[in-house]
């Protein structure tokens, strides 16, 4: 089984469901995938090979083609010869099912071709994805043939939903799972305390598991403070928001990293026993987990949490953005599935999804409310806090949303003072397509929203109002929240960097407590960068999806900060024989002049 926990998927699903697109979706990231085409016939239908023809627009150039339609025995054949490495997409088992049928092959033992299918899949040692039509739930068929195809489809179904790992069933674009692993079916268990807990209003924990990430929705407690008791001991700095004492404003004094751990940090790997020139850029990784641990040996980031906001604006904004396949995107995240999910469960990371109300266009009016802005800004905070006490060691900030970056670029231009044309990100359609024309659209939306509030404040609360929404407030409270913590925070992409802008006017400590892992390539993220004084500690150019792009690049970023705490100083520069060569620290070494050997130029 794969580290995504998944070997062999049987999708089922109606006509126009939706089930080969989300077939497609779970072989997505293979790097070549052999399509096996069961269709036979139909060359007297242009309807017919309409359909055939969108099927095959869909795929890739790096897909091949197998038709199986004129042989069915050779699908088993297909599977049976498949390596590790390969990955299957069988689409779909209604034509295989209607030639293993077909009268010139009778007699023949039909039952017998299904069970050797449903073998050939349990034992296939590729990845295989299966699509097949769900035709059990319409009407029983008025004529003998349809049945008999009814019948053996159905038997086909069982028999291979038995032989796979999971099985999923597809109603109007949106699947469900009807066959966990084994593993999900403990978790379900696990996930019904947590539901119990919901109901009486208390934050939903779940723990991680090493292959997959473990999914939070987000509960905010009716009462923030249940932990009075011990904070009151606590420094003033850190304690959990409180709702009748803590007031979200401009100036907060929050707390700051240890202004000496970091640079000292820095100076020790001058003389670590590494055996060329060190560790390059990822230099600022250390020195950041030093200072944001108050120690010149840092540790690894051990308990990630992953904030997945998922915002939607109206719009020009939203121009060239598909809502439905950026809800697909968010379930995949919640069924553990998904790019996201894949990346968090390799690094030992669970997700907390907040999904925000809709905001409206920005080039109308105001997206939000005063009293929205602050709700959301302290739903932000109380998700840190929650991080914080669930232990947690490192955040990260991640977005999947609609219109989210024409909105993240029309607040970091009202915040920099850069030009929107010189930073927006261009229109990405899939199969590596742009859109310069929904670009341009969304040109045209940010011109108006700055044109229409030229004459507005531009405070950090007005700007929320005004262009950036619940999703921006959000994200602007994680990172307040999580300074108030000492939570180091990993900014993503352009709407983790537009939070940071608007943090940095409502408290300047927050983005000390800021790490940039990449540019992605993205103007409005290296010039909001910039003005942040946040350097990326690489620059791969990635382009995964906000949030994504920072689990890629975290098991090399551990293994920095893990490599320079662990490795000692060249014995050249111990300070005595014994020493354990962790610090480094020559200047506590007494100095003993050493015995002249002769007359010196002071010897008379």
């Amino acid at each position: 089984m794969s580290d995504d926990r998944w070997h062999t998927v049987l999708v089922l699903g109606g006509i126009r469901s939706g089930k080969s697109a989300f077939a497609e979706s779970l072989v997505a990231g293979a790097p070549a995938v052999r399509y096996v085409a069961t269709a036979s016939g139909g060359e007297d239908d242009p309807e017919w090979l309409a359909r055939i023809e969108a099927h095959q627009r869909r795929r890739p150039q790096s897909w091949s083609t197998e038709e199986t339609g004129a042989d069915p025995a050779r699908l088993t054949e297909l599977l049976t010869e498949a390596k590790p490495d390969d990955t299957l997409l069988v689409d779909d088992l209604g034509g295989w099912v209607a030639a293993v049928l077909d009268p010139a092959r009778q007699p023949n033992d039909d039952q017998a071709d299904v069970a050797a299918l449903a073998a050939a899949v349990r034992s296939c040692t590729a990845r295989v994805v299966l699509v097949s039509p769900e035709v059990g739930l319409s009407l029983v068929a008025t004529t003998p043939v349809g049945r008999a195809f009814a019948d053996a489809l159905g038997t086909t179904n069982q028999a291979l939903a038995d032989a796979c790992d999971r099985v999923a069933l597809v109603v109007a674009g949106r699947p469900v799972w009807l066959k966990p692993t084994a593993e999900d079916a403990a978790l379900v268990g696990d996930r019904l305390a947590p539901a119990a807990a919901a109901e009486a209003g208390e934050p939903v924990v779940v723990a991680p598991v090493p292959v997959e990430a473990q999914l939070v929705s987000p509960v905010v407690p009716e009462d923030p403070s249940p932990r009075t008791g011990e904070v009151l001991n606590e420094a003033t700095m850190v304690l959990p928001l409180v709702a009748s004492n803590t007031v979200i404003e401009a100036g907060m004094e929050l707390p700051m990293p240890d202004s000496d751990a970091g640079p000292d940090a820095r100076d020790r790997l001058v003389n670590v026993d590494f055996p060329g020139t060190g560790l390059g850029r990822l230099v600022e990784a250390v020195e950041f987990a030093a200072a944001t641990q108050g120690t010149v040996t840092p540790r690894p980031w051990e308990a990630v949490r992953v904030l997945l906001l998922s915002g939607r604006h109206a719009g020009g904004a939203a121009a060239g953005d598909d809502v439905e396949d950026v809800e697909r995107r968010v379930a995949q995240v919640e069924d553990g599935e998904g790019v996201l999910s894949r990346l968090a469960g390799s690094a030992g990371a669970d997700i907390a999804v907040l999904r925000t109300e809709e905001a409206g266009p920005i080039e109308d009016g105001p997206v939000s409310t005063d009293e929205e802005v602050e709700r959301a800004l302290r739903q932000g905070w109380q998700l840190a806090d929650a991080a914080a006490e669930a232990g947690k060691d490192l955040l990260v900030l991640a977005s999947i949303g609609v219109g989210t970056d024409a909105v993240a670029t029309a607040v970091s231009v009202a915040t920099t003072g850069s030009e929107a044309v010189a930073v927006l990100p261009r229109v990405l359609l899939p199969g590596g397509v742009y859109d310069d024309e929904s670009w341009m659209l969304r040109c045209a939306a940010v011109r108006d929203a700055l044109h229409r509030i030229r004459r507005e404040p531009r405070g950090a609360k007005d700007i929320l109002r005004e262009l950036g929404g619940q999703d921006l407030a959000v994200a602007t409270g994680v990172l307040l929240g999580a300074a108030a913590r000492r939570l180091p925070v990993v900014l993503d992409g352009p709407v983790g960097v537009a939070a940071g802008l608007i943090a940095r006017d409502l408290a300047g400590q927050t983005r000390h407590w800021s790490l940039l892992v990449d540019t992605g390539s993205l103007e409005l993220v290296r010039q909001g960068g910039d003005v942040l004084g946040l350097n990326p500690v690489l620059e791969l150019g990635l382009g995964l999806g906000e949030g994504a792009n920072a689990l890629a690049a975290l098991p090399l970023l551990r293994t920095a900060v893990g490599l320079a705490s662990a490795t000692g100083v060249h014995p050249a520069m111990l300070a005595e024989h014994g020493d354990d060569g962790l610090t480094g620290d020559l200047d506590d070494a007494d100095f003993v002049e050493p015995e002249p050997d002769g007359p010196g130029p002071a010897t008379t």
